[in-house]
């Protein structure tokens, strides 16, 4: 995650400064805070690899004398299957509908939304791990 984190604070740098000439030479209030939310999510993901790496060390990937099998076993859960996801883009779609047609589509949009990704989220919640 070290050489995540570097890139990315490269990538966060280049906007930075990319920014400041453009407060110094364009004025420009949106091209402004475009770059500059481009400068804070590449800093957040730089962050977070480096707190990664802080954490856990290096990984099997970034040594040149790991072993194929350091990265063997089950990687993670991957539900089978979920009528969850249909239900969180149809919620996103009401949300893009009530703002077009009107408030109360918008409020229908909110309650479906949370409620599938709660349930998205608390689906396996008492799976053994």
């Amino acid at each position: 995650m070290k050489a995540e984190a570097l890139l990315f604070a490269g990538v966060a740098a280049f906007f930075f400064i990319t920014d400041a000439f453009y407060i110094w030479l364009a004025r420009e209030p949106a091209g402004i805070a475009a770059l500059a939310v481009s400068f804070a999510m590449a800093a957040v993901i730089s962050f977070f690899c480096a707190m990664n790496y802080r954490r856990k060390g290096q990984r099997p990937e970034d040594r040149g004398d790991s072993k194929i099998h350091e990265r063997a076993g089950t990687v993670d859960f991957f539900p089978p299957e979920s009528r969850y996801p249909v239900l969180v883009g149809l919620g996103v779609a009401l949300l893009a509908l009530g703002l077009v047609y009107g408030l109360w589509v918008f409020l229908i949009g909110i309650g479906v939304t949370g409620l599938s990704v709660f349930g998205m989220v608390f689906q396996y919640v008492d799976r053994d791990v």
